[in-house]
């Protein structure tokens, strides 16, 4: 974790000693690139370590990044943990320093959430299951940012022909709530994608941000990262699929840019080539260990 400012007594303030993040495989595995290094060559691994970083994946997965369930080793300590935060964070924190009466409606909405990672959010079918407004929905939405619950990353459409504008795709920091395996894995993929994007701009490396790119053919990928408004690097997360995405291949020739695909299988890595282009598939691990 990052430490960077002191935070009130409150549990959403003492979380804000630490930046917004919980652990990172990033900073857990002790294999960070310097960051020159990384922006020349992004594509770069290596399958060092192999075994530590699986049980530090696993170990994140199941327990979260937060330091107490994390380092108690116990989910029954994270389930505990998970809805004491969640609970002191909307009863106490959320309705002492907002104006909104109806906390149990937003706790509801955030229970909501998980099931809907890893698709673009539609704030109207949220607003119609909890039977508020669209525009309560999405004030709510930014105050579950504002407080460090969730984040969102909206969708990537320069040089990108009929492209989907004004989606966002909602994340969790607790993302052990979220069920679905598939979808869990591209929430820990964002969480470590947004912390360095993040890290890279507080340190004076650029104007980083995270997006996803989306089509009206429905074609999509995860995520792209761009520096100043220039896409840099592609970035897929799937389960176990060896073989590059097709919507993969489609963006990086429009974009021209490398791509990674990173999945959670644990047998190795390959580049393939793409015309000019070139596509690593890896262990997401082994790949996000090494990020600045």
């Amino acid at each position: 974790m990052d430490i960077y400012q002191k935070g009130g007594d409150s549990l959403a303030g003492r979380y804000y000693l630490f930046h917004l993040f919980p652990f990172t495989i990033a900073e857990l595995g002790g294999m960070n690139r310097p960051f020159d290094e990384f922006l020349s060559d992004p594509l770069h691994i290596t399958m060092k370590n192999s075994d530590t970083l699986k049980v530090i994946w696993q170990q994140l997965s199941t327990l979260s990044g937060f330091p107490e369930p994390y380092l108690s080793g116990r989910e029954t300590t994270c389930r505990r943990w998970s809805n004491t935060y969640t609970r002191q964070l909307v009863r106490e924190d959320i309705r002492d320093l907002t104006d909104i009466k109806s906390v149990q409606d937003i706790e509801t909405l955030y229970t909501l959430l998980p099931s809907k990672i890893g698709s673009p959010l539609s704030a109207k079918s949220l607003a119609d299951t909890i039977k508020v407004s669209y525009n309560t929905v999405r004030s709510w939405l930014d105050i579950l940012e504002r407080f460090y619950l969730t984040f969102s990353i909206l969708t990537w459409t320069d040089r990108v022909a009929r492209s989907i504008q004004k989606e966002r795709k909602c994340y969790l920091f607790d993302y052990p709530r979220i069920k679905d395996s598939a979808a869990r894995f591209e929430n820990m993929v964002a969480c470590e994608l947004l912390r360095a994007v993040t890290i890279w701009n507080d340190m004076g490396m650029g104007t980083f941000s995270l997006h996803f790119i989306k089509d009206k053919e429905k074609r999509e990928v995860n995520f792209l990262l761009a520096d100043s408004g220039a896409p840099f690097l592609l970035t897929e997360a799937t389960l176990s699929d060896a073989q590059p995405a097709k919507p993969l291949l489609a963006f990086q020739n429009r974009l021209v840019v490398p791509t990674v695909q990173l999945i959670e299988a644990d047998d190795g890595y390959r580049v393939i080539n793409s015309g000019a282009n070139k596509i690593l598939i890896a262990p997401a691990r082994q790949w996000l260990a090494r990020l600045p």
